[in-house]
């Protein structure tokens, strides 16, 4: 695969549309197999992870159009519930499968899921729950086998607000015996979206967005169509591209409560924002300082999401600014590849100090994960030279047309065969 270049310096200006929400469409398309029947799903990115569930739900049985951005699913003949190793290897998310067949199918059979090497991310959590479901677990040679006569609501207490814990749960318990409540669990837009669109297929789900979830079971669900909201973690991505070169863009079709943490640091650090209903304006040509800490939690905290990004931000701010990460023990891969461009950073267990300099500098970079990358594209951004960035497949897994997009505001970034 190649490789974006990019020739740093220019100021991004203009206007830009947001996609839609990755970490919502896939929990989404997750749910369609829940119902015996077809579902229309419209705002869904073409992103490589879309391609990877899709391909999943194509080797169990579903019929899958995928037009522009519209997606059609059939799920009627599901005719097996076992999800093909190869597909499950490339990205972590394919994991909510195991909740959704379960419920369709009472079976199913799983590897563990593999995606971007950002630590350990145990799903230690979503198989305890679901034995308390009444759900038998096997796991062999790397599989994970589950089965169950009846799945019967219960109370769940998560140890941690985990995202796919809570979602498999959800999946797991619309068709299931009883109620399901679970407590503590997470409160991300993107749970909140997987409620709405279970709902309006005729599930009966309360309480997203907040510390419980309440679930009644029923027997069946019915055709739907349902629209997908922006992604809130590409707006946070071109707002920050915006700071680092200084430029002024307006962002549409956003929803400006589901990056407020990321918008009150960019306010921190200097930027003039301006939000509207439905978009969010950015100014980065004020003089930009540090911040005394960044510190990522679960939403609606900071966003470990956009942490790779505020890095590259932070290197070229004036002072000396500190993230913490408490999500994921490996976020700080990026740092090694800013250095190759002369930002000073010391990594200390989950700590990141960060003095700024006036620029970095440009070099061959190369990405180790999907947020990670997109941070090396917003430091080439502002890098003195021309910058390669390697490894993009990371990078394709989120972003629909992250070049066009950059392209379409003033930056000088293209697609080379490298």
């Amino acid at each position: 695969m190649g490789a974006f270049l990019i020739s740093g310096g220019n100021q991004l200006r203009g206007e830009l549309k947001i996609q839609g929400a990755k970490n919502a469409v896939l929990p989404v398309i997750a749910g369609a197999v829940l119902n015996k029947g077809v579902s229309y799903i419209y705002n869904c990115p073409r992103i490589t992870d879309v391609e990877n569930m899709l391909n999943i739900l194509r080797c169990i049985g579903c019929k899958v159009i995928w037009e522009k951005n519209k997606l059609i699913i059939d799920s009627k003949n599901i005719d097996t519930y076992e999800i093909p190793e190869k597909f499950v290897r490339e990205m972590r998310s394919s994991i909510i499968l195991l909740g959704s067949v379960l419920g369709r199918l009472k079976k199913v059979k799983i590897s563990f899921p593999g995606g971007c090497s950002i630590g350990t991310r145990p799903i230690d959590l979503h198989l305890k729950a679901l034995k308390k479901m009444n759900v038998d677990i096997k796991e062999n040679f790397g599989y994970i086998e589950c089965s169950s006569t009846k799945i019967i609501g219960k109370d769940i207490i998560l140890d941690y607000p985990s995202v796919g814990a809570t979602e498999n749960i959800m999946l797991a318990a619309v068709l299931s015996d009883g109620v399901t409540r679970i407590k503590n669990a997470a409160k991300e837009p993107e749970i909140v979206e997987l409620e709405c669109y279970l709902n309006k297929m005729g599930a009966k789900i309360k309480g997203a967005g907040t510390d419980e979830i309440v679930i009644k079971g029923v027997s069946e669900l019915h055709d739907v169509e349902y629209t997908i909201m922006s992604d809130r973690i590409v707006a946070g991505t071109y707002m920050i591209a915006t700071a680092i070169t200084n430029g002024k863009v307006v962002l549409r079709d956003t929803i400006n409560t589901h990056f407020s943490s990321l918008t009150s640091k960019l306010r921190e650090i200097g930027c003039s924002i301006k939000e509207y209903n439905d978009a969010v304006e950015v100014d980065g040509r004020n003089k930009l300082k540090s911040v005394d800490i960044v510190r990522t939690q679960p939403y609606p905290g900071f966003p470990t999401d956009m942490q790779s990004q505020i890095l590259s931000l932070l290197t070229v701010v004036e002072g000396t600014s500190i993230i913490t990460e408490n999500i994921f023990e490996a976020r700080f891969k990026n740092a090694n590849e800013l250095t190759k461009m002369g930002a000073e950073i010391i990594i200390e267990g989950k700590t990141a100090i960060i003095k700024g300099i006036k620029r970095l500098s440009s070099a061959e970079l190369y990405s180790k994960d999907l947020r990670g990358g997109a941070g090396l594209v917003i430091a080439g951004l502002n890098a003195d030279g021309i910058s390669y960035v390697h490894d993009i497949h990371y990078i394709l897994r989120g972003y629909e047309d992250i070049v066009s997009d950059l392209q379409c505001i003033g930056a000088d970034i293209k697609y080379v065969d490298k």
